[in-house]
């Protein structure tokens, strides 16, 4: 592990909006703040919004900047990602942001049913071969039901035209409540979405778009708890065939750039 990296680890431990929970600690105690973010972290009872792989947290960061009246956590398994918008949000003395460092399949166990208001989801991993990682496949959709309320929103913002097309044929074939579908954010169709959309872009958003790549935003509503999901067929959709090459190589970039 190189010295920055570590550097960076030691800082963090002195971020108070950063929690970080070893699997063994969590699998014996538990949380503490399950269901008790707002009492014990955020001291309100204003929604809790989650980006999902939050990566450098500039969601997390620019829309609790927007949205002083929601509380916003990110969570990534990468702790050298997850550090800049930590730093970000410390030295602005923000009091609705936090970071969560741990695997999204362990949601459940950091948050109790009915506590989340509303998911985004940047940038993930399209996961072509494995529908059961795929952030948006009914496995990981039935997890964020145990944690947030029906009718409860998730956004999608993607670069992939494989997972755009995958999430919106699950939203379909499921009755699912469409929010919002934008196939190109920064062209004329994404001229009547919220400016914060395009205002605020990720590290990986902003590397696709100087490589000319279009950005998709879609999102939805949860349905109710008893609703069966199921993953759509997607033996007809196109790969994204760009993908195969790491995204550090397929931009030209340093590997060191993505931590």
């Amino acid at each position: 592990m190189g010295k920055n990296k570590l550097k960076k680890f030691a800082e963090m431990q002195g971020f108070p909006c950063v929690f970080q929970y070893p699997f063994g600690r969590l699998a014996a105690e538990g949380f503490p703040m399950r269901g008790r973010w707002g009492a014990d972290y955020f001291g309100n009872d204003n929604p809790i919004v989650l980006e999902l792989g939050c990566g450098k947290g500039e969601y997390t960061v620019g829309l609790a900047r927007r949205f002083p009246d929601r509380n916003f956590i990110g969570i990534d398994i990468k702790g050298a990602r997850i550090y800049t918008g930590a730093r970000e949000a410390t030295e602005s003395a923000m009091t609705n942001v936090a970071f969560l460092r741990t695997d999204i399949e362990l949601i459940e166990r950091f948050f109790a049913p009915g506590e989340v208001a509303e998911i985004w989801i940047t940038f993930p991993d399209p996961q072509m071969k494995k529908v059961r990682k795929r952030l948006t496949g009914s496995a990981f959709l039935n997890r964020y039901r145990r944690v947030c309320p029906p009718g409860a929103r998730v956004n999608l913002k993607t670069d992939s035209p494989f997972l755009y097309a995958f999430t919106g044929r699950l939203v379909s074939a499921n009755g699912l409540t469409p929010a919002g579908d934008c196939p190109d954010l920064y062209g004329p169709s994404g001229d009547a979405l919220p400016p914060y959309l395009r205002e605020i872009q990720t590290f990986y958003e902003h590397q696709w778009l100087g490589r000319g790549k279009s950005i998709k935003y879609l999102s939805f509503l949860l349905p109710e708890a008893d609703k069966a999901i199921a993953d759509p067929d997607e033996d007809d959709i196109e790969r994204d065939g760009y993908r195969s090459f790491p995204r550090g190589v397929a931009q030209g970039m340093h590997p060191a750039e993505e931590d």
